[in-house]
């Protein structure tokens, strides 16, 4: 079932609400500022979620697990909120609004991160030999907790407008430009991939060579020097004009089948829906026919079309039952992204604890134990023009398809990857503590004698696993939504991050809850890492994806695409 999903240039205006003007607005140019605007972004984000566990161990004096679930807790907020950055921009404001709004947002936080950072006195005071540490507290704490949220309403709403405004440029009614937006996200993901690499090797090194001043200070002119950019793009932009709120159609359509089938008129909306089903619909219905005709699927929210509706303020129409259905057919796929973002959050915690206790050593430079992010995203870096250039244009010939590899698969073949990713960390784990072992290091807070590039197969595997369902999914949610939902839909990449994020430091609590009871020895728990049992807890992440990516085959080949890019 097609929705009628083709762009109409009245739904577009200029950054000065006139009407956008077809070959003005637009196109390649347009969307280049927005990948440009995104190295930036991304920069000024990573440039402290990559590192900020050892800043919250090493200067606020929070323990391992509980550093690891601040900043699972502060990155699963930030994700967490693209949903409502998506949701404002559909309903009240426009992606150009919403981006400038939340890049101020960030701006404040990283200004306030800064000060703290310079000022030791707005710091918990460093540890003594004669004292334990102190843990931040009371307004040092009030002062980072504002800080970091502040960053994190402002990335959540970067998040959920950036990416759907530069897909918004692209007309696609024709094959070229639905390339390009495919192009687009390929291109945005190497983009936020850009930002990645300059964050996790300059700014990282900066932070831990110079000061922690300097890493939020060079993402506070990261995020500032990202807004004229961006506004530089403004005449050549067209906007999506906010069309009311998707939530109020999904929540209209839902509460008016509820109401209808346990009210008598839902007796007349049964048998006059099954007349207009009671013959199969043709292939590729037009927009005409779907107004009345609605499909079969879900058809329990059929019941909202009805001629006696038992409240007349939830009359709906068989198009706006259609594309709840669109959005609700979305969520099964969503949710089986969320396990591989749990295991994406690991690289931002333990990992770097494990890089921290090994060898980073390379001939003369010590390397930052954050700066491992490198491994994946050069790869990630190589990986996506490699991909949009060279891998789909050959899948396009071998299918006959405009898509070439659908977006359903790239996702699959991310989720496969995530497994080989966990069942690589555990293996290096143990290699990791038998060496501790072996040189009697066990109790020792020293480096290992083990090079930490043994970490990096988990960082490359896990890298590419994100590559292949971020792009992926992106393009599957914007492509597939209806117009007067997309910002909405496309968020909810970002909020499986968020969801993964969270579930993340749940599985912890509850693997330390359990174990603690029947061990009397919790798995993520001990004097330093060398006592966790971390290679179990990686088998469990191991063992909950694979059940995960056989729940994300089931629902996979039940899937059918609605939308034209798919279908062709």
């Amino acid at each position: 079932m097609e929705i009628d999903n083709q762009n109409n240039w009245d739904s577009y205006v200029d950054w000065k609400n006139r009407p956008a003007i077809n070959n003005r607005h637009g196109g390649l140019l347009a969307a280049s500022f927005v990948l440009g605007v995104e190295v930036l972004e991304n920069l000024a984000f990573l440039a402290n979620a990559s590192n900020l566990v050892l800043y919250m161990s090493e200067y606020m004096h929070f323990s391992p697990t509980k550093s690891a679930n601040s900043v699972t807790n502060f990155m699963g907020t930030a994700f967490l909120l693209a949903l409502l950055g998506g949701f404002l921009s559909d309903a009240f404001f426009t992606t150009y609004y919403i981006y400038l709004i939340s890049a101020l947002f960030e701006f404040l936080g990283l200004v306030i991160l800064t000060i703290q950072a310079r000022s030791s006195s707005l710091k918990p005071p460093k540890c003594d030999l004669n004292k334990p540490c102190e843990q931040v507290h009371g307004a040092q704490a009030a002062m980072l907790f504002i800080g970091l949220y502040l960053v994190a309403l402002g990335v959540g709403g970067i998040k959920g407008s950036l990416a759907p405004h530069g897909a918004e440029q692209f007309d696609e009614s024709t094959p070229r430009e639905r390339k390009h937006r495919s192009t687009f996200f390929n291109y945005f993901v190497f983009c936020l991939s850009f930002g990645a690499l300059i964050a996790v090797t300059f700014v990282v090194w900066m932070e831990d060579n110079k000061g922690w001043q300097w890493g939020f200070g060079i993402s506070t002119s990261a995020i500032f020097l990202s807004i004229p950019i961006f506004l530089s793009g403004s005449s050549f932009y067209r906007n999506k004009i906010p069309r009311g709120s998707p939530l109020t159609t999904i929540s209209k359509v839902i509460i008016a089948a509820v109401l209808n089938s346990s009210s008598n008129s839902s007796k007349n909306s049964s048998t006059v829906i099954a007349s207009m089903t009671s013959s199969p619909p043709p292939p590729v219905p037009t927009s005409k026919s779907i107004e009345t005709a609605p499909s079969r699927s879900l058809s329990f929210l059929n019941r909202a079309v009805s001629d006696t509706p038992a409240c007349g303020a939830l009359k709906c129409t068989v198009q706006q039952v259609e594309e709840v259905k669109i959005v609700m057919k979305l969520f099964p796929i969503f949710a089986c992204t969320i396990m591989l973002n749990c295991c994406l959050a690991q690289l931002n915690t333990f990992s770097v604890h494990q890089a921290a206790s090994m060898n980073t050593q390379v001939g003369s430079l010590k390397v930052p134990p954050a700066s491992l992010p490198v491994f994946p995203v050069v790869f990630i870096m190589i990986l996506a023009p490699v991909y949009d250039h060279f891998i789909i244009p050959f899948a396009r010939r071998v299918t006959k398809t405009e898509m070439g590899i659908s977006h359903l698969q790239r996702i699959g073949i991310g989720l496969f990857l995530s497994i080989v990713a966990m069942a690589i960390a555990a293996l290096v784990e143990i290699k990791r503590k038998r060496v501790a072992t072996d040189s009697g290091l066990i109790d020792s807070a020293q480096p290992l004698p083990i090079t930490f590039f043994w970490i990096a197969f988990q960082y490359l595997f896990l890298g590419s696993a994100d590559l292949f369902v971020l792009a992926g999914l992106l393009e599957f949610c914007f492509s597939e939504a209806p117009v007067s939902m997309r910002s909405l839909a496309t968020s909810l990449s970002w909020a499986s991050l968020a969801i993964g994020y969270y579930l993340s430091s749940v599985i912890v609590s509850i693997v330390n809850h359990v174990t603690g009871i029947s061990t009397n020895k919790p798995w993520l728990a001990g004097r330093n890492l060398n006592h966790y049992h971390l290679d179990r807890f990686y088998w469990l992440m191991c063992i909950l994806s694979a059940l995960n990516f056989m729940h994300y085959l089931f629902w996979a080949t039940k899937y059918k695409y609605t939308s034209v890019t798919s279908r062709r």
